[in-house]
């Protein structure tokens, strides 16, 4: 429960209808799912127009709205909340009525066109192994602890992100590891969130059915570093044409990762087969349990996070040398009989169909 006007902290508000001293139940974006005192959020979707279903949210028992356009009935005892946007909105109603859980755990945000699973769960496990209790937010599952929550987006939206953060900190969980998808970032589903740290691993064509250009799609991504806090952390990769720009007016600390020229970060491979991998990062020689030049991409940027989190580098090393991938992500086995390989990779754009088949 919360009183209506304490939960609009940071709302870009337009106008208000009604009272805001109410007292509401719980936020819902979906009308199917109202019920007496809660506060329904009309967002304008890519498939359907919340607004066209105020009245029946309203005959669920909704005692507030959130709307982007005033609707020309007015019911009387309902408060009406004219935003600029209601999907930003949701982010930071989400985000009070929750206790601000972000701001409470060190939240990283993985984007990029690949590795965003692998480098979130890498983080997870690498964190779990060294005795915290950690978050984890992914395309492949949600983990809570040692609770493992189904995932069903990428990035959930505003109001059961902010309730699974909520139950991450009851959870005692100090660090969350979270894919942060460009439909996330554009649809304003991490509005209202504070990150500790953000991570970007590569862009290539992806996505233009909903983003219609690449020039858009490099936008939208960029606008997530724009947007960290001056006291976060920003990783890039420098062998990405778009790695520098990514990062070119953030106000987080920068840094780089790479195999290939001077970084705050280097890698240098100096095997790499089914053993997996052997490589050097600034200098110390590691051997991983993963294979291919991509995660050892991966790699890079995990320990890049880890560092700027304050964390042992040594010890970083080690445990990151145990350490398997995501599931679905280069999973392979052999027969021990005919010694075939077989490989299940979640490769889905060009690019990541070229890394897995380069590594083959």
């Amino acid at each position: 429960m919360a009183i209506l006007q304490d939960i609009l902290y940071k709302v870009a508000i337009r106008a208000v209808s009604g009272n805001t001293t109410i007292e509401v139940s719980d936020l819902q974006i979906d009308s199917r799912k109202v019920s007496g005192g809660n506060v329904f959020i009309a967002i304008k979707g890519v498939a359907t127009d919340g607004h066209q279903f105020i009245d029946t949210a309203i005959k669920k028992g909704a005692v507030a709205v959130i709307v982007e356009q005033m609707p020309p009935d007015i019911h009387e005892g309902v408060t009406y909340i004219h935003v600029q946007s209601s999907a930003s909105a949701a982010g930071y109603l989400a985000h009070n009525f929750y206790g601000q859980p972000s701001e409470k755990l060190k939240l990283v945000g993985v984007t990029g066109t690949n590795g965003k699973t692998t480098i979130a769960t890498l983080l997870f496990k690498l964190y779990t192994q060294l005795g915290f209790t950690c978050g984890l937010l992914s395309t492949v599952q949600n983990h809570i602890g040692d609770k493992v929550v189904p995932a069903t987006h990428t990035t959930p939206d505003a109001v059961s992100l902010n309730a699974m953060l909520k139950d991450m900190v009851d959870a005692g969980c100090t660090h969350v590891f979270m894919e942060t998808s460009s439909h996330a970032i554009h649809q304003e589903r991490i509005a209202g969130l504070r990150y500790a740290g953000g991570i970007f691993s590569n862009i290539t064509h992806d996505h233009l059915d909903y983003h219609n250009t690449f020039e858009e799609y490099i936008k939208v991504k960029k606008s997530f570093f724009d947007n960290l806090p001056s006291d976060a952390f920003a990783i890039s990769n420098a062998d990405d044409k778009r790695g520098t720009v990514m990062l070119q007016n953030t106000s987080a600390s920068k840094y780089y990762y790479s195999l290939k020229t001077i970084a705050s970060f280097k890698g240098k491979i100096l095997e790499n087969g089914l053993a997996g991998l052997y490589m050097t990062i600034n200098e110390q020689e590691v051997h991983f349990r993963l294979i291919g030049e991509f995660n050892a991409y991966n790699l890079l940027a995990v320990y890049g996070a880890a560092v700027c989190l304050g964390q042992d580098k040594e010890e970083v090393l080690l445990a990151l040398s145990a350490l398997t991938g995501a599931e679905g992500r280069f999973d392979y086995i052999i027969s021990p009989k005919d010694k075939i390989i077989g490989i299940v990779d979640y490769a889905h754009t060009p690019d990541a169909l070229i890394n897995v088949l380069t590594t083959i």
